[in-house]
Order: C-alpha cells, then structure tokens, then sequence
C-alpha cells in the first residue's frame, strides 16, 4: 500500500519522532536500572526493598520500551522495502486510520485479534 493512498513520509516522521522520544527516555532513565548497591549499615530494610522496587519497575518499563522500538525498526524497514501499509499475515491493506492510531501496526484488525 504504498501507493497515493497513504502518505508514507508522514507515517515514516511520526515512527521516527517516537522512536527519538523512547531513546531519550531510555537515556534519562539509565541510573533507575542500574544495579542497587545499597550500604546495609546506613539504609533501612524498607530503604533497600524501595530501592529494589524502582529497580525492577524501571527495568519493566525498559522492557516495554525496547519491544516498541523493535516494531517501530521493522515499521521503518517495511516503509524502505515498499511493504508498509499491508498486512503481513493476510497481504491486505491496513486502513489508514488504523496506521494513524499506530504506525507500527503489522497487521490489519481482523489478523491482529
């Protein structure tokens, strides 16, 4: 569907802007995954499993973050192979406003449920 359908470099800008926004959150959230070496002497017990809990939320959330990424990456190639927009079970085309909800979308509704 890479067609006059659809505009391919406004999908490809919106994909690229996500994919900027989530690497600088990656970034700024570094120090929250790292791994917690706390002093058992001057920190509490409730300090440390605090500390443990930011952790495994940020770690969590850094999860999410890459497997976004990944779909994100394969949006992009598609759009560069001139197979975006179809629906990589069926081959049908993803409608426009489904693309506009989300630019990564592989699929169409009915092969994504």
């Amino acid at each position: 569907m890479s067609g006059p359908d659809i505009d391919i470099e406004a999908f490809r800008q919106a994909l690229l802007d996500e994919k900027a926004v989530l690497t600088d959150s990656s970034s700024a959230t570094a120090e929250n995954r790292a791994t917690v070496t706390l002093d058992q002497q001057s920190v509490g017990r409730l300090s440390r499993m605090d500390a443990l809990q930011v952790q495994a939320m940020a770690q969590a959330e850094e999860d999410r973050r890459q497997m976004r990424l990944r779909l994100i990456d394969a949006a992009l190639t598609r759009i560069d192979e001139g197979e975006y927009g179809s629906c990589m079970t069926c081959g049908t085309d993803i409608p426009e406003k489904r693309l506009s909800v989300d630019p990564a979308a592989a699929q169409c509704v009915d092969c994504a449920k």
